[in-house]
């Protein structure tokens, strides 16, 4: 299958390293399951940061209006639909479906290379925020902002993904 966007761009590369991080999976599938928080958007957030970027309120929203339709009309089925795979429906056992669920899995994981891809290239960094040098203060004020707008957000999550940041 042909790939018409590179996995060689510089958001997709900042995520996969950040997601590596001890604790940063589970946090960021408590914040997206139990907080509804898009994962793309919050690690955009912390690449702008990287960048030296502190966004705006007005960022925030610009951010939302590329992820947003995308992730509800993509991103969300097809995880809703790998997650329902996993466990056994009537005649149709988990072992029996098992490789249906791990190409839907690869799917979802495509629709969000997509959205990053997109989110970098309609949003780039030098068009987002203002410019700050010390990329941690950065990160806490995006994550804030982020955090503000959904009603708040567990700060032990949200420091095991600080902390991968930090360490780098």
């Amino acid at each position: 299958m042909p790939t018409i966007v590179s996995d060689d761009f510089a958001f997709w590369r900042f995520s996969l390293h950040i997601y590596s991080g001890t604790g940063v999976p589970e946090a960021c599938l408590r914040l997206q399951d139990e907080h509804g928080i898009d994962v793309n958007v919050m690690l955009y957030l912390l690449f702008l940061a990287r960048c030296g970027r502190r966004v705006a309120p007005g960022d925030l929203d610009r951010i939302e209006a590329i992820a947003g339709e995308w992730r509800e009309s993509v991103v969300r089925p097809l995880r809703e639909v790998r997650r329902y795979l996993k466990a056994p429906h009537g005649a149709f056992d988990a072992e029996l479906t098992n490789g249906l669920r791990n190409e839907v899995k690869r799917i979802e994981l495509e629709s969000e290379r997509l959205q990053q891809f997109v989110m970098e290239h309609r949003a780039p960094p030098e068009t987002l925020g203002e410019p700050q040098e010390n990329t941690a203060t950065c990160a806490r004020h995006n994550l804030n902002a982020y955090a503000e707008r959904q009603g708040g957000l567990p700060e032990e999550a949200i420091a095991a993904i600080l902390r991968r940041f930090e360490g780098n």
